[in-house]
């Protein structure tokens, strides 16, 4: 996922995400024009892939909830994210194993 658009900011990074929700599994759908696809089981109704979404992306990072902040995007399929104690490289090794 090299050309994965991720930025270090503040105490953490931030990535753009596209989500897909009402997948039939949760998972990585590869990156598309910077952004990291993610497929989601949860529909898009009442927040529920927000939330699904910050689960996603804590289990991937390692990160507690708490730590994955929706910066921009929560009415839409495009995202942006910020991830809280994460750096640069440690995101771009959990995201190519």
């Amino acid at each position: 996922m090299a050309g994965l658009d991720l930025r270090a900011a503040g105490d953490g990074v931030t990535l753009r995400v596209r989500v897909q929700p009402r997948a039939s599994r949760d998972g990585l759908g590869g990156e598309r024009a910077g952004a990291l696809v993610v497929r989601l089981t949860a529909p898009p109704v009442e927040g529920e892939a927000n939330a699904a979404l910050i689960r996603f992306l804590a289990d991937l990072f390692d990160r507690p909830r708490s730590a994955v902040t929706l910066v921009h995007g929560a009415r839409g399929r495009d995202k942006t994210v910020h991830v809280a104690g994460l750096d640069v490289d440690t995101a771009r090794a959990r995201l190519s194993s």
